[in-house]
């Protein structure tokens, strides 16, 4: 039968998401305990790679496996979070139909970057440190240019192995958070790199290196050789996996929520 488990981890001690050789990442931390639990070989496909450093409040994955009725998934969880790390947590379990994917039958994906404006010692491996103020307004001018179906070649990085760069944006702004900002990216799908990337030039924006203007020509242009360099992974977090309702129940969807001090 096949799972949805429902996670959140934080990614700095983890090369991503994705099994990799060689390196420790979430996925083979998820897949190794899943197995030692279930006493057989799981292996999880995730809704979407997170890179090294980048956090999850809500990422989604799937797997099959054979549990005996008389183990309830209740248990299952409480087992499974007795033997991860402390900083990966599974938040739910359900069964879905057998040809669900965790990945190709998500409606939409949330990402949010946190920068802080005030020293914080205990968010330092969750936000990105700016000694300066930033011209909000200027940046949100620009990031209302990524809104609707839109090409982001600009913001990809070389040698992607996406088939083509065209994500539904719906949502794309800076929000006040105590601390700092939060930038919110809302969208059906996206690119390699992407989001670090637009945070990066949108940043440039917000300390004046860019006009509002020179941003979309950056975009329009789908050239990755305009844009600016990517930000830090250190403030960036996967935080909305949304499904169809019949393959999700809607209160294992995490609502919009008050932003995270920074």
């Amino acid at each position: 039968m096949r799972y949805f488990l429902h996670l959140a981890y934080d990614g700095t001690n983890y090369h991503g998401w994705q099994v990799q050789p060689g390196v420790i990442t979430v996925q083979q931390e998820v897949n190794r305990c899943l197995s030692q639990v279930l006493r057989q070989p799981i292996s999880t496909l995730g809704s979407g790679r997170t890179d090294t450093g980048v956090h999850a409040s809500h990422q989604v994955a799937h797997f099959s496996a054979d549990i005996a009725e008389v183990l309830d998934l209740a248990t299952v969880l409480y087992r499974l979070n007795r033997a991860l790390p402390p900083d990966i947590a599974g938040l739910a379990l359900h069964p879905v139909p057998d040809n669900a994917n965790a990945r190709f039958d998500a409606n939409a994906r949330t990402y949010e970057y946190y920068v802080r404006l005030t020293p914080n010692p205990f968010r330092v491996a969750h936000s990105l440190y700016l000694d300066r103020a930033l011209d909000v307004a200027a940046m949100n001018e620009a990031a209302a240019l990524l809104l609707g179906s839109r090409d982001f070649t600009s913001f990809s990085k070389v040698k992607g192995a996406e088939t083509h760069y065209v994500c539904v944006c719906y949502e794309a702004e800076w929000h006040p958070t105590p601390g700092g900002l939060v930038f919110r990216i809302r969208a059906n799908r996206f690119v390699r790199g992407m989001v670090r990337l637009v945070v990066g030039t949108l940043l440039s924006v917000g300390r004046g290196k860019l006009t509002a203007a020179a941003f979309g020509e950056i975009f329009a242009a789908q050239s990755r050789i305009a844009a600016s360099g990517a930000a830090p992974a250190t403030g960036l977090f996967l935080s909305r996996v949304e499904y169809p309702s019949e393959l999700v129940p809607a209160e294992l969807i995490p609502k919009a929520m008050p932003y995270l001090a920074v």
